[in-house]
């Protein structure tokens, strides 16, 4: 049944994305080029769209033969919110406030209606365990609304939110079925498929680009499946959907840093994105969509091997990554030329 619904999926989005395409050609969801754009010419966005009408057929047609139907609507309709927000914005460019809010709006649907809710942790090496009371609800919207930015801020070469996410949701899946949760693997396998035949059209060079229709629904769908597996559990636990989202994160995280040392508002545009840097270092489009998504595989797998670790294993894992990622932030600029703390340390070190 699972091989079946991502099939389904990826032959429904291979069929409906040229329909969407002639469809955000005559809405006015085009996407021109800019001084910020690596396009030419003026491209049809919205192709997320197609992705989520292959995820909503499907996904209907399987909920009809599950158990608890109406407890799994409330993930339905916190994605149907985050499209109509994600449309309005392909079609009329909305300010950064609606956005917001829509996105707090679904992600108000999930936790209020449909449960989700991260309540407590347990912390590593004490006996203890950590409440969050009323926090855990700001806490949960939090998590969604920040991975839902996070795979926004990625959409910046053809192909590349699609891949990427598509990696995650792998993960996302291979750890579900590893525990027995059968719906949480049926949900990213729908996606999964829907994205990938999606891609078919938005690998370079694109057809179509799925604009914030897609990366905000991939970026919901992606952080309530990562939350519903991984709630209340220990802190070790919970750091599992940080890892498998490592990419994502980090570009996010890092251009929060980048705009507070080069004293910018954080909600600045700008164009020094980990792809950016990428290409700026002489690797092509497609070169650098490809070694993104090598490093969106690396970190999946250490997600993987990070789960089945002791406690001091896992913290050197952790330890190990983070060591990695400054040095590979550091060396691409990714931050800005000059911020090279580790690198200048080591080198330090290095000299007789």
């Amino acid at each position: 049944m699972l091989i079946g619904a991502l099939l389904v999926a990826f032959l429904l989005s291979i069929f409906l994305t040229p329909f969407v395409g002639k469809l955000a050609f005559k809405l006015g969801a085009t996407d021109k080029p800019n001084e910020r754009k690596v396009h030419s010419k003026i491209m049809p966005r919205m192709g997320g769209l197609a992705i989520f009408l292959s995820f909503f057929i499907t996904y209907i047609t399987y909920l009809l033969f599950m158990d608890d139907f109406g407890k799994k609507l409330p993930l339905l309709v916190g994605a149907l919110v985050i499209i109509l927000i994600g449309m309005a914005d392909d079609i009329f460019e909305l300010r950064a406030a609606p956005k917001f809010l829509g996105q707090v709006l679904a992600a108000l649907i999930i936790v209020l209606w449909g449960g989700l809710e991260v309540e407590f942790i347990n912390l590593p090496f004490f006996t203890d365990t950590l409440y969050f009371g009323v926090l855990s609800i700001p806490i949960t919207i939090l998590w969604i609304v920040g991975i839902i930015n996070a795979i926004n801020l990625i959409d910046g070469l053809d192909g590349l939110a699609g891949g990427v996410s598509t990696i995650a949701l792998v993960t996302i899946a291979t750890m579900a079925l590893i525990k027995g949760d059968l719906f949480v693997a049926m949900v990213a396998l729908i996606v999964i498929g829907s994205t990938l035949g999606f891609l078919k059209y938005n690998f370079h060079p694109a057809k179509i680009f799925m604009g914030d229709t897609g990366a905000l629904f991939l970026g919901y769908i992606i952080a309530v499946l990562s939350l519903l597996g991984f709630k209340n559990v220990t802190m070790i636990s919970l750091i599992v959907p940080i890892i498998i989202l490592g990419v994502p994160i980090s570009d996010t995280f890092f251009a929060i840093i980048r705009r507070v040392v080069n004293k910018q508002p954080i909600s600045a545009a700008d164009k020094s994105h980990l792809h950016h840097c990428l290409i700026n270092l002489g690797f092509t489009h497609k070169q650098t969509v490809l070694l993104i998504y090598a490093l969106a595989a690396c970190f999946g797998l250490a997600a993987i091997i990070f789960s089945f670790a002791t406690m001091w294993g896992a913290l050197i894992l952790v330890t190990g990554l983070l060591l990695m990622i400054e040095i590979f932030v550091e060396k691409i600029g990714l931050v800005n030329s000059n911020y090279q703390p580790l690198l200048k340390m080591l080198n330090f070190k290095n000299k007789p």
